[in-house]
């Protein structure tokens, strides 16, 4: 597989400064190493062995230096017994794990050197790893960023998660439409985790609960049993490795005997694959999942599996004892921060107070009071439709003990309700737990707030749209419960790792401090006039973009200008992220094209990437929009190279980490008030691309960072919005006045981009002329286009462009997940981060003479 850019064998062993020398003893090791694992492990010869099985050499050869590490790490956690953090999540979106493992343990030089002189290219191998791809986008990637931050920060973090078998869906076009593929991403095995089948735990489902001598007990039910898979997390050069722990669910080991003795063997087998089915796939979608009751069993089986890891944990306090020494459990959130990644874990709630109540003996008042203290919740949208939201009817036939404990919970919250706003019964009805329109249904977002002792939204913004929409009740009564967290990005994976060049050209100016905290990237400001500097992030720029030309070449066989600016939105496809008025806008320029052959325009090449849900029509419509719009526009010899748009096919993580070091524009163009907080649009900033966007989630901060200057602000704010709403928005007089517009989506509506079936787009139209265009897509139109028409001036001065770039470039410092990851320490689960260093595993290296040999003493210098 030849690689994407040639590069000559100077460059190629350029050792670049970032990963330091190579050490021959080392490469030596790593040679040996190497060798051994393809002979011992893979048991292949060099004569047989295919590139596969080198990049499986390669990963337990580096995952060989991870071990030592990751034991004496957990050792060390028993030993200190510190306050312990447990990030629950029903989503992980890690990607791969080769390269940023050989980066947080510094052994990329000494790898890359050993591969070339075995003669295999080590870009080659990186690209065998499948991606986990165990979410559907930024709430699961924030969950893998904030894991490298706890281990970076050298927190006793664990992430918490579910091992599905089949990640989100492989996206392919087929005829301009979506097509979803199962991710079998398991298939080739996965040689970062441990299965750990000696921690198996039962988790329940089903069944009645009966009351014995004043205890209530759970009997009858169904038992599943979750076996934990462990994946090491390596902090950045500290030593840590702290684990991600995924549990999968595997059938009770005895076989139903009834079957046996009317001879159906082969449904009893069925049966056990049926309890299996619990990790099986990753929902494709984290909006709607209204009462899909394998949904809720993930959501319980996490939590359940969860929460007996970690009492278990608790009770063993002291190190290398399985006994169960401590039982007060008073202590618990002095020992114990408990996380909810969004509503998704939000029955940790329930289940903690079931185990402290039924099993372990403590009165309501006691469970709660600890059980509050220890859980907080993390929101992450505005939009409502998207909180949880479980009937009641199936929730208490699949979960009957824990229906109980949160009829008594809202009982008891709605006791305090109304001692505090006296006869306000619609109030109550508002914040009860339980809403009864429509069928009655558990507010799974309400019982978060309700069960938490901090709340948090993921943008300043946001978290203040949440007290006056969402959660205004529960502000008015618990203000002190409200926080905001920005959410951040690790700067490992998003520029140490995906941008080696531009990593350099800083490190060059300003060292390398800011790879662990990245508010010394404001140092490259006094650079900005530096003519050679700014020439050289320029030429960083081209190089990544020649890169991903040549990509895009190969892979979508359409030949793009590498000069031309480079235009990205990549996210998942929504109507509220608006992707639609991207493409209103490239049917615009292309419309002026035709209209004036012969004008001298901006080059563009326009990039939209991202998946929408199987059952999201409307999203998957704008997708055939997208690649209808692409074929006209590519294939009209009138505009040559001055516009191409191309839709990314199947983006995911390592997808994203090719193309975002080449953009030069990032489109953040949600409505106001409708993006929690992005995190594509920290990540193109970072990589010194520039923004367009609304004042909506963390854009308004990256405002406020880098200066209103240096960022393209456009469209109403949210007042705006709400004023517009009030008011009485009709989408129709804005078609009617512009006249661009109106032509565009005439063109859409009349068939000039589906000549084969002119009525193909004709409910996209519809939705934005007729039916209220929810979105405003159509409002915000005009200042959008005039943003990019002052976008498009700058770009022609490649000098300014790339100053601007810097000066985003070293304003990107907040939007480090490590930023993040120590507010949540210091404002919600009362732990210190640690920057020293652990102790170095002094046991010979993997492959020497003395590998593994724990009480190898610490080398004396001669």
């Amino acid at each position: 597989m030849p690689n994407s850019v040639a590069q000559n064998d100077k460059e190629k062993r350029k050792q670049i400064s970032v990963r330091g020398i190579a050490l021959v003893e080392n490469v030596a090791t790593v040679k040996k190493t190497f060798n051994r694992h393809l002979h011992f492990t893979l048991v292949k010869d060099r004569n047989v062995a295919t590139p596969r099985d080198y990049y499986f050499a390669l990963a337990h050869t580096v995952r060989d230096h991870l071990v030592s590490r990751w034991i004496r790490t957990q050792q060390h956690y028993y030993d200190k017994d510190p306050k312990r953090v447990y990030y629950l999540s029903l989503e992980y979106y890690v990607g791969r794990s080769l390269t940023n493992t050989m980066v947080n343990l510094g052994i990329q030089s000494e790898v890359d050197e050993a591969l070339y002189q075995i003669g295999l290219d080590i870009e080659d191998l990186e690209e065998l790893e499948q991606d986990a791809g165990l979410g559907n986008g930024g709430l699961g990637r924030l969950a893998a960023c904030f894991l490298d931050s706890m281990a970076s920060l050298g927190l006793a973090a664990y992430g918490y998660g579910l091992r599905y078998d089949y990640g989100i869906f492989t996206q392919t076009i087929k005829n301009g439409w979506q097509v979803e593929e199962p991710d079998d991403w398991l298939r080739f095995g996965n040689p970062w985790e441990k299965s750990r089948p000696e921690y198996t735990l039962p988790v329940q489902f089903y069944g009645r609960t009966i009351r014995e001598g004043g205890i209530t007990k759970w009997v009858d039910s169904q038992i599943i049993f979750a076996m934990p898979y462990d994946s090491p997390v390596p902090g950045y050069g500290n030593n840590a490795v702290n684990t991600m722990r995924l549990w999968s669910a595997k059938a009770p080991t005895s076989f139903n005997l009834s079957f046996f003795n009317d001879g159906d063997y082969i449904q009893a087998v069925c049966d056990r694959n049926s309890a299996e089915n619990i990790t099986r796939v990753l929902y494709p979608n984290d909006n709607v999942t209204e009462g899909k009751d394998l949904r809720l069993k993930q959501e319980y089986f996490l939590c359940a599996a969860t929460l007996q890891d970690i009492i278990r944990r608790f009770k063993a306090s002291k190190f290398g004892c399985r006994e169960a020494v401590r039982h007060d459990f008073s202590h618990l959130p002095d020992k114990v921060a408990i996380q909810l990644n969004d509503t998704h874990p939000a029955l940790a709630i329930p289940e903690l107070m079931r185990i402290l109540i039924d099993l372990e003996g403590l009165t309501w008042e006691q469970a709660w009071k600890i059980t509050t203290q220890t859980c907080a919740y993390t929101n992450h949208t505005l939009l409502p439709e998207a909180l949880e939201r479980w009937p009641v009817d199936r929730f208490g036939v699949i979960l009957p003990r824990h229906l109980e404990i949160i009829y008594e919970i809202n009982f008891r919250h709605l006791k305090e309700v109304e001692a505090k706003y006296p006869g306000d019964m619609d109030r109550i009805r508002r914040m009860s737990l339980i809403e009864e329109d429509g069928g009655k249904r558990i507010n799974m977002g309400f019982l978060c707030v309700v069960g938490s002792h901090a709340v948090n939204g993921v943008a300043k913004i946001h978290s203040d749209l949440l007290k006056v929409t969402l959660f205004k009740d529960f502000y008015e009564m618990t203000p002190e419960k409200f926080q905001n967290k920005t959410n951040g990005i690790t700067p490992r994976r998003w520029l140490l790792l995906c941008n080696p060049s531009l990593s350099d050209a800083i490190v060059d100016k300003i060292g390398n401090d800011w790879i662990s905290d990245l508010s010394k990237l404001r140092q490259l400001e006094q650079f900005i006039n530096n003519e050679n500097f700014v020439r050289s992030i320029y030429k960083v720029k081209q190089e990544n973009k020649m890169k991903l030309a040549q990509y895009i070449e190969q892979h979508y066989h359409v030949k793009i200008d590498p000069g031309a600016m480079f235009d990205m939105q990549v996210k998942r496809i929504h109507e509220y992220k608006r992707q639609l008025l991207n493409v209103l806008h490239v049917i615009t320029l292309y419309n002026r094209i035709r209209r004036n052959p012969n004008h001298k325009c901006t080059p563009r090449v326009v990039m939209i990437g991202g998946k929408a849900a199987p059952g999201y029509h409307m999203a998957k419509k704008i997708i055939k929009l997208i690649s209808n719009v692409a074929a006209v526009i590519n294939n009209d010899p009138i505009v040559k190279d001055r516009l191409k748009l191309i839709f990314l096919e199947n983006y995911r993580v390592s997808l994203a980490e090719k193309i975002i070091p080449a953009a030069d524009l990032s489109e953040q163009i949600s409505l106001a008030g409708t993006e929690a907080s992005g995190t594509g649009n920290m990540k193109f900033m970072l990589n010194g691309a520039l923004t367009v966007g609304t004042l909506d989630g963390a854009n308004v901060e990256m405002a406020e960072e880098v200066g209103m200057e240096n960022i393209f602000i456009f469209g109403m704010t949210v007042d705006e919005v709400e004023v517009l709403r009030q008011k009485g928005y009709n989408p129709r007089e804005f078609y009617e006045k512009n006249a661009e517009l109106k032509l565009a989506l005439d063109q859409i509506q009349g068939g000039f981009y589906s000549p084969e079936d002119p009525n193909l787009f004709h409910d996209i139209v519809d939705v934005l002329i007729n039916k209220g265009d929810h979105y405003m897509l159509l409002a915000d139109y005009e200042s959008f286009v005039k943003a990019q028409e002052k976008i498009d001036h700058l770009f022609n001065n490649p000098m300014e462009w790339t100053k601007m770039a810097i000066k985003n470039i070293a304003a990107s410092g907040k939007f480090s997940s490590d930023r993040t990851i120590a507010q949540y320490c210091k404002d919600i689960w009362n732990v210190e981060p640690s920057l020293s260093k652990l102790p170095a595993p002094f046991e010979g290296r993997p492959g020497t003479a003395n590998e593994g040999e724990v009480e190898q003493t610490k080398p004396t210098k001669k």
